[in-house]
């Protein structure tokens, strides 16, 4: 009998998550957390969401998954690409060194690997590039964090031929909240979006697998899901592409 649609395999997605302090109960203490939308369009894109703790993940957790999402969260350290801190600058090293050595594993395997806000600007570090630390400082009329947990608008034009443009065309707009952007540009990476006031908006990976990063966030646009859509439908081929090299490697 043929297998229904909810018995169809959904593609495991490793997010990783926050440390921050939170509150529920009669509790406030340091957690491991993660926003709700993301989970949120992970689910509704076809995927199972695997929460990953912001410290103490090895790697090999990447084994057993069809995809990681780097998420967003503070600033990344400026000493990773060799700059001091700017007054405006949080960094949480605990974080970077964790989510660095994810980054590096998925790239190692090939992993679909979508990145957002703070997720691909690590990814940007990680590479060899470096952050503009404040954009007020060389953007005084940028509306990236318009005020204090209000998200702005990024609009911005794709590179035809690239992932993003495949998945949204040649022109879109996403919620966006930052105050740091990618600067230089590692060799490895390409830009394949910029707003009008020429911010990098989306990276991808020259070779190798499905690999998106994006300054904007994509979670908080539940109407707008194509982004994780094709990261989901990129996952569920690297599994299926797995599957058989591993069968065909089994002995008869």
């Amino acid at each position: 009998m043929a297998s229904s649609d909810s018995e169809k395999y959904r593609p495991r997605i490793a997010l990783t998550s926050y440390l921050q302090e939170a509150s529920w109960g009669v509790w406030n203490t340091t957690a491991a957390i993660l926003p709700a939308t993301y989970v949120e369009a992970v689910v509704a894109a076809g995927a199972t969401p695997i929460l990953l703790p912001p410290s103490g993940t090895d790697p090999t957790v990447l084994d057993v998954v069809d995809g990681l999402i780097v998420v967003g969260g503070p600033d990344v350290d400026p000493s990773l690409y060799g700059q001091a801190p700017h007054p405006r600058t949080q960094p949480q090293p605990l974080r970077d060194s964790h989510d660095s050595v994810l980054l590096r594993a998925a790239l190692e395997r090939e992993l679909p690997l979508f990145a957002i806000c703070r997720g691909a600007q690590l990814l940007n570090v990680v590479l060899g590039g470096t952050l503009i630390q404040h954009i007020p400082d060389v953007n005084p009329d940028a509306r990236c964090q318009p005020a204090p947990g209000v998200y702005g608008e990024a609009a911005f034009s794709t590179t035809p031929g690239s992932l993003i443009n495949d998945l949204l065309g040649d022109t879109a707009e996403s919620p966006c909240y930052h105050h740091q952007a990618m600067d230089s540009v590692p060799r490895a990476l390409r830009v394949t979006a910029r707003s009008a006031d020429g911010m990098v908006q989306a990276l991808e990976t020259r070779e190798g697998g499905w690999v998106l990063g994006v300054q904007f966030h994509p979670e908080q646009n539940p109407h707008d899901l194509r982004l994780f859509r094709g990261f989901v439908e990129a996952a569920a081929n690297y599994r299926n592409d797995h599957t058989a090299t591993m069968k065909a490697m089994s002995p008869a």
